[in-house]
């Protein structure tokens, strides 16, 4: 249970961790949308601002005459036009004549050379104010507060002077209603994109944790089976030796017999102790994804040495160990020596162990 809440534990942090980011992350980019959205409609306000008052001003250049004179004239190129301070204008009116603009309404004013309001056209907006200033484009505010932007262009006579000033702009209120919309998605979506991202963290976090946890579990296993084997022959040694010492007197048959149990306990404990530097070799170079050494291995040879090597076991098993070598000439292969020949031994040595008394052992190479 508690290794169980553990793993719920590293999961719940790390799920957490994983959500924090996201989280940074989509609020970055919903933030970065935003800006992008907003930048690319101004960046259009004010290409359709620049391109009509553009033609606006190429028409003014042929008909202007003298600085700050409103001619007859100028409506043929704006058939609405009306004196500032006159009742002419039809608030309905937009600039019908310049195909570019039909479905948006526009205000043109036109200004003094000392940038005194002169004539108006298009879409008036009674509560904008008329602004003096020399910058090309601003954006201004009615008395409601709602935004407008505005390009202002010089207007020269046929001769090259200064007639005075063009002022082309347009409500902003459509675009920011449509900015507030995408804020207003962006913001409710953000919840349920975190929520998505919630069960995808919990999900993905518990698909790479499973790895691990088979991996801890496997550990576990393999730690309780080694402690088994290794409590199986040092409970042999405990009960020898304690028995040998509650004899009052030990002779020299009792004691040798005592000291054969744990010489062959030891030798067990030897195997376990050899058994696990080799799977911990193993699990190294799998690890670091290293190649096994590989030689030229004569069996002949090895199999020789271990006949020779476990000829005193097999004796002190009450056993015979033979050796049939059933091949004329030196058997090669590629391979690493010693692992062949713990290979080898092991099958030698549980022979030996598992043979009952008065038999026979035979190591066969053919």
């Amino acid at each position: 249970m508690n290794q169980n809440l553990l793993f719920k534990q590293t999961r719940r942090q790390l799920a957490i961790w994983f959500i924090v980011v996201m989280g940074i992350i989509l609020t970055i980019c919903e933030i970065s949308l935003y800006q992008m959205v907003a930048h690319a409609h101004r960046v259009t306000v004010d290409r359709e601002l620049t391109s009509v008052a553009n033609t606006l001003h190429n028409g003014f250049s042929t008909l202007l005459s003298q600085p700050g004179k409103l001619e007859l004239r100028i409506k043929s190129l704006l058939p609405d036009i009306c004196p500032y301070n006159e009742l002419c204008f039809k608030p309905n009116n937009t600039l019908a004549q310049i195909g570019a603009i039909y479905q948006i309404e526009y205000y043109v004013r036109l200004l003094t050379p000392d940038r005194e309001p002169l004539a108006i056209a298009g879409r008036r907006f009674n509560a904008l104010p008329i602004s003096k200033s020399d910058l090309q484009w601003q954006t201004l505010r009615d008395n409601r507060g709602l935004p407008y932007r505005q390009i202002s262009l010089t207007l020269h006579t046929k001769d090259n002077r200064v007639w005075g000033y063009l002022q082309i702009g347009r409500s902003l209120e459509n675009f920011n209603d449509y900015l507030g919309n995408v804020k207003w998605i962006l913001i409710l979506g953000w919840p349920l994109a975190m929520f998505l991202v919630t069960l995808g963290a919990w999900w993905w976090v518990g698909k790479a944790m499973q790895p691990i946890y088979r991996s801890y579990r496997q550990i576990q296993q393999f730690t309780a089976d080694v402690a088994h084997e290794l409590r199986t022959p040092l409970a042999a040694i405990r009960a020898t030796v304690e028995s040998s010492l509650m004899k009052s007197l030990l002779n020299e048959t009792s004691a040798r017999n005592t000291l054969q149990t744990v010489n062959r306990q030891n030798q067990r404990l030897s195997q376990i102790v050899n058994d696990l530097i080799i799977l911990s070799r193993l699990d190294r170079q799998l690890s670091v994804r290293a190649s096994i050494s590989h030689e030229t291995v004569i069996l002949n040879d090895l199999v020789s040495d271990i006949a020779e090597e476990f000829a005193a076991l097999a004796i002190a098993n009450n056993l015979q160990l033979l050796l049939r070598v059933e091949v004329s000439k030196a058997l090669e292969v590629i391979g690493n020596s010693e692992q062949l020949y713990r290979l080898v031994s092991n099958l030698v040595v549980n022979a030996i162990n598992y043979t009952p008394a008065g038999g026979r052992v035979t190591i066969i190479l053919e």
